[in-house]
């Protein structure tokens, strides 16, 4: 499916409304080089910022989870011609945030990338992220279309439904995806007044004052 296409039929950012990727200035920059976080361009209360920087500085996923999340994620929004993939978005960090700042989503993540390597260690005897694309594409088609799934993969679908909406709210919600969807935020516009046309039918005209005093830009 075109990541385009897919994305009309996705509820992007019921997890993530309020979580943009904002550039980083060339001051940031440096202050990351020297070992230092970045200061936010995002206005914040007191509270909101001491909350976000105590959740930055914990650690949810282990190593092996968060490297699960990265092949999962970029499974489900490759690299294409358009745009990098959902790890080059920094999705798996996007995630991470996500189930420190809404609990609820740990047990069901936590319990779904295990679920993951149980049923790759039974087929392939190694965890999903050690597994082959084919093999590991081959766990991913039984589980990500949930009308197709045979019943006893009902917990595969459960976490591969919420890990498709967490990968596409980070993913669209990032620098990378905002472009690939050609979002160009405000911007200008340029009119002329009403058309010709449409002044005629409704037997209206602009005055040579108004004329006069108007801007027109070449079409």
């Amino acid at each position: 499916m075109k990541r385009r296409d897919s994305i009309k039929a996705m509820i992007v950012g019921t997890v993530a409304s309020s979580v943009l990727v904002d550039a980083c200035t060339t001051a940031d920059e440096k202050t990351k080089a020297a070992g230092q976080p970045a200061a936010s361009t995002i206005d914040r209360t007191k509270e909101e910022a001491e909350r976000e920087a105590k959740l930055m500085a914990e650690t949810f996923f282990t190593t092996h989870e968060l490297a699960t999340i990265a092949v999962l994620s970029d499974i489900i929004i490759p690299k294409d011609e358009v745009s990098g993939s959902a790890t080059e978005a920094g999705v798996p960090d996007f995630i991470e945030f996500i189930v420190k700042d809404m609990p609820q989503y740990q047990t069901p993540m936590r319990g779904g990338l295990r679920w993951l390597d149980m049923e790759c260690f039974e087929r392939y005897q190694k965890a999903f992220k050690d597994c082959d694309a084919k093999q590991q594409i081959s766990i991913v088609d039984e589980i990500a279309y949930p009308e197709k799934a045979k019943p006893e993969m009902e917990r595969g679908v459960s976490f591969f439904n919420m890990m498709r909406n967490l990968t596409a709210s980070g993913f669209y919600t990032s620098q990378i995806g905002v472009k690939d969807i050609g979002y160009a935020g405000n911007t200008p516009n340029q009119w002329n007044g009403v058309p010709d046309d449409v002044l005629k039918q409704y037997g209206l005209s602009y005055s040579e004052k108004e004329l006069k005093e108007s801007i027109s830009f070449d079409k």
